[in-house]
């Protein structure tokens, strides 16, 4: 059983509530969110934050100032100037959900890292998919957020033969990215 003390950073596991552990009582321990609201958990609930989840990215070594670029730096990538055939413009995308209600029935006992792991393998399959199937495009709809998530498909876009750009603005909003697969090598 984990021992929680007065001061620990904790997150409640079910919830997204994250706070200071203000008290500890013997079947309940007590937390203040940084609202200001106190909330009172059993200790099986929480989990005692020890270290940034920025850090936990196995994918890039980006700094958390490098996670916090603006949207204007991203909505800079423009499609291709060239588009191979009439027929791409027509057909609809592959739109993928990255949203982790999306991706699993329930995220009871995952960890940030752990959700994360899981929508970047996902993008990761359906790049494939999509390369051997010959589709064009792809718009991996990934939310807005802090941009951890973006920042990580961005970062495994590059190891394909890819244009990627911000989706569009009417449909999705900023939490989305469409993916161009290029089928013919460049030379």
């Amino acid at each position: 059983m984990m021992s929680f003390k007065i001061g620990d950073e904790v997150a409640v596991l079910d919830d997204v509530i994250k706070g200071k552990v203000i008290e500890v009582k013997p079947t309940s321990i007590i937390i203040e969110t940084s609202d200001g609201f106190s909330f009172g958990f059993a200790p099986n609930e929480l989990v005692v934050i020890k270290e940034s989840q920025f850090e936990l990215s196995k994918y890039s070594d980006i700094s958390n100032e490098d996670l916090l670029v603006k949207e204007s730096d991203f909505k800079k990538k423009k499609a291709p100037k060239f588009k191979s055939d009439l027929k791409v413009d027509k057909q609809p995308p592959m739109e993928v959900d990255l949203h982790i209600g999306q991706l699993t029935k329930s995220s009871r006992g995952m960890d940030n890292y752990d959700m994360l792991n899981l929508q970047i393998e996902t993008a990761k399959h359906k790049i494939e998919y999509a390369i051997r199937n010959r589709i064009p495009k792809i718009v991996f709809i990934h939310g807005v957020g802090e941009g951890v998530l973006k920042s990580e498909l961005e970062f495994l876009f590059k190891n394909y033969h890819v244009d990627f750009y911000a989706a569009n603005y009417k449909k999705y909003g900023l939490g989305a990215t469409e993916v161009y697969v290029y089928q013919n090598p460049k030379k």
